[in-house]
């Protein structure tokens, strides 16, 4: 077990790296600050010395995790310290060019870095050297290059070997035979000697780059791996190097480049370089060629090491054909199988090589050619279908179900099936999908649950219309879960009540997405839809069901618009409000708060009032009776507010009743207003009543007036009745003020039954009540408003026919 790592130590070994490497770097600056004095002499031989000092400390400060030897510079203070070095160097390449121009004989310029006695000044000076070669065209380019890079074999050092081939590489970027065969000057080389030597320093950099984690002690292994993938780009430049080679063709990269890169890529059988060499190789060279070796690439994937991360190479592939979809194809022949056919085969074959891949990753790999599937190719359904029968068929044979939603399986399978969701942004298309439910199905309750939530905001979202009773039918099935409690409901399953309120919501919400153009299919959707909903609970109905009340209203609207079109418009009418009535009544049977079954059929009154057509007179008098013995039965709290609300309702219908069905429903509201337990309670609801009489406008059977001045008197006369019975005398004050405003309104609506002597007597008793009431802000409000009464009927010229203020 590796010891626990100690602060304190850490911060030592950064501060000594800190200190190591600014003792280096200020020995560079005067070896390079006296290579640049000899140079200004044109003391070449003793330039190359000092530079060979200077390169000495890339030799001496190289640093491999093993506690054998001294303390040295880490990989990436190594890499500040080359950076310094290969700078410094570049003033000595400059001078030998300018040299050669002046005469100096390139034998000479060899043999005096053979002075250097260590290697690796020797080597790095005998690259400067060998660029200088070929910019002055003394050489053969192709001998230099070759010699240049089978001397770098001489350092076996990883670190310093790594550095030393990222130097010639660097050297050798813009000097490389890019000429394709057959094209070339003999002496030059051709774009074949170009790829033997990257791949020749590629294939040597790799294996000093995988040596590194074999040195040392085992527990320092996290510390090598860190400083591994620090260095990662050094071996990386040499593929970048290739792609920028613009003779290199689909088929040199087919034949030659791609296979000897991945024969050197699986045969270091090493996790960390095959997973960064594999997305290097993608990143790094053109969709096209891809496009021609997908195949051998994918082929390649399944014999790299089982510990590499395959699911991110086959990812990074998928998200470069997906960024460039109009290339994609356009290079296959015709009777060639599709990017999306050749992923599918390639990751089955690449999950049969590995029998030991967790289900989570075969999951993962399916979800990448999935989204390839639903970008690429959009319209081919069947595509989408098969990556998830293949899913299904691979949880079947592991006998994979009700996946419990807190494994990672179930949430790479919650992931894959979001993705066409995501994706089509029509929640439709799951529906052609024949294996999304059956895969949906392996998930537990609360899986399901949650992907029934993700299903509704997005069609809510994007306010998917539901439009044809399949339709609908399908999208109730998916979300079934969150309509009914399934059998594997755990018996110990709680819900917070805020989350349930919200997923009820959701379901709620998604009544009003459902609207079909053609009225009589609308209604076979609602009626579907209640059938649904009618299984549930009856903590979900009152959720639920009444949407489906309120777009079946909607739908009665819709088919009086249509009655010029539809003569049986009428039939279909009343037919929908007996629907509502039935559903109403199973908010009741489910012994719901009495409340919203009472408001229900108080909307389904007003709305029949406005349709009117012939026959809804009977239903409609049993909307507004069932909302009245809801009232007397079942509403035990604000009762004054509940009669205002059938006060207020009854106004608006009474158009529609015969004259026995109208009186009876003023006599029951005059009724039940007197009996309220609060005396001002009684005395208010009664003064509404009186509007009952007066503005419940012309009966549509005879066209008869409904007003009845008579009525209305007699009404306030009853509230002046029950306000004098109040003992409180700021109560009885601020009732009568209210009555005389309601006599004022009346009477100034030409109520010749309201007559000024009642509007002086009662403005009589309020003054003189004035001296008995309490000083309190309530009492201060009541004079208020009855001195703005006053003020109006002074305003008004009350005063001229009469009445005293």
């Amino acid at each position: 077990m590796p010891p626990a790592s100690d602060p304190m130590s850490s911060q030592t070994a950064v501060s000594n790296q800190e200190k190591l490497l600014h003792d280096a770097k200020s020995s560079i600056k005067l070896d390079a600050l006296s290579m640049k004095k000899s140079l200004d002499k044109v003391e070449l031989l003793e330039g190359i010395k000092h530079g060979s000092d200077m390169l000495n400390k890339l030799a001496s400060f190289a640093k491999i995790n093993n506690l054998d030897v001294p303390m040295s510079l880490s990989p990436k203070s190594y890499y500040e310290l080359y950076i310094d070095v290969t700078d410094e160097l570049r003033h000595l390449e400059t001078f030998m060019i300018d040299e050669f121009q002046k005469g100096l004989k390139c034998d000479d310029l060899y043999e005096m870095v053979q002075y250097a006695s260590a290697i690796i000044p020797r080597l790095y000076l005998l690259i400067t050297v060998g660029t200088v070669y070929i910019k002055i065209k003394e050489y053969s380019r192709k001998t230099i290059l070759r010699d240049l890079v089978e001397m770098c074999r001489g350092v076996q050092h990883p670190l310093r070997g790594l550095f030393l081939r990222n130097y010639l590489l660097q050297c050798t970027k813009n000097l490389l035979p890019d000429t394709p065969v057959g094209e070339e000057q003999e002496e030059d080389g051709n774009i074949q000697d170009s790829i033997d030597f990257i791949l020749l320093n590629f294939s040597e950099m790799n294996k000093l780059w995988v040596r590194m984690q074999h040195q040392g002690h085992t527990r320092m292994k996290e510390k090598r791996e860190q400083e591994r993938r620090e260095l990662r780009l050094l071996v990386g430049t040499n593929l970048v190097r290739l792609s920028q080679l613009e003779s290199i063709t689909v088929d040199l990269y087919s034949s030659i480049v791609l296979p000897k890169v991945l024969e050197q890529v699986i045969s270091c059988n090493d996790e960390i370089a095959q997973e960064y060499l594999m997305e290097c190789i993608i990143q790094v060279f053109p969709d096209e060629f891809h496009i021609q070796t997908l195949e051998e690439f994918l082929k390649a994937c399944a014999d790299l090491n089982e510990d590499v991360n395959i699911r991110n190479i086959i990812t990074s592939l998928v998200d470069r054909f997906i960024k460039t979809p109009e290339k994609l194809d356009t290079n296959l022949v015709d009777d060639e199988p599709t990017i999306f056919e050749i992923f599918s085969r390639k990751v089955s074959d690449i999950i049969s090589s590995r029998p030991n891949m967790p289900v989570q990753d075969i999951v993962a790999l399916h979800t990448t050619v999935l989204n390839l599937a639903i970008k690429r190719y959009p319209d081919q359904i069947a595509y989408v279908d098969k990556i998830l029968e293949i899913t299904d068929t691979i949880f079947n044979t592991m006998n994979l179900d009700h996946i419990q939603s807190s494994s990672q399986i179930s949430k790479e399978l919650i992931k894959m099936l979001k993705i066409p969701i995501d994706l089509y942004k029509n929640v439709l298309n799951l529906l052609k999908i024949k294996h999304y439910t059956i895969l949906y199905e392996h998930l537990d309750y609360v899986g399901r649950k949650t992907m029934c939530q993700y299903l509704l905001n997005n069609a809510l979202e994007y306010e998917t219309q539901i439009s044809s009773p399949d339709e609908a039918e399908g999208l109730l099935q998916l979300i079934n879960p969150l309509i009914v409690d399934p059998n594997d409901k755990p018996a110990d399953y709680e819900q917070d009540t805020e989350d349930f309120i919200e997923e009820q919501t959701l379901v709620a919400r998604l009544v009003h997405l459902m609207q079909s153009d053609d009225l009589d299919e609308q209604f076979l959707i609602l009626n579907l839809v209640r059938k649904y909903f009618g299984t549930s609970t009856k903590d979900r109905i009152r959720f639920t069901l009444p949407p489906v009340v309120f777009r079946a209203y909607e739908l009665a609207y819709s088919y009086k618009k249509s009655a010029e079109l539809d003569e049986k418009w009428d039939k279909k009418c009343d037919k929908i409000f007996k629907f509502c009535f039935q559903t109403i009544n199973a908010l009741i049977k489910a012994e719901l708060p009495a409340e919203l079954a009472f408001r229900l059929f108080l909307n389904g009154a007003l709305t029949l009032s406005e349709i009117a057509y012939e026959a809804c007179e009977n239903i409609a008098y049993e909307f507004i009776s069932q909302a009245i013995a809801l009232y007397d039965d079942d509403i035990a709290t604000n009762k004054f507010n509940s009669i205002s609300l059938i006060i207020g309702t009854c106004q608006k219908i009474l158009h529609i009743f015969g004259e026995e069905n109208c009186d009876s429903l003023r006599q029951n509201c005059v009724t039940r207003a007197a009996k309220l337990l609060k005396k001002p309670d009684q005395c208010r609801a009664v003064a509404l009543c009186a509007n009952l009489f007066w503005s419940a406008g012309i009966r549509k059977q005879d066209g008869v007036s409904l007003r009845d001045g008579q009525k209305v008197n007699e009404c306030l006369k009853k509230c002046l009745k029950i306000a004098a019975q109040c003992v409180d005398p700021n109560a009885q004050f601020e009732l009568h003020v209210e009555i005389l405003n309601y006599f004022i309104h009346y009477f100034a609506a030409k109520n010749e039954n309201i007559t000024i002597e009642m509007l002086n007597e009662l403005i009589a008793k309020i003054k003189q009540d004035k001296s008995v009431l309490d000083q309190s802000n309530e009492s201060d409000m009541v004079l208020e408003q009855f001195n703005r009464t006053l003020k109006y009927l002074k305003e008004r010229d009350f005063t001229n026919i009469g009445v005293l203020v």
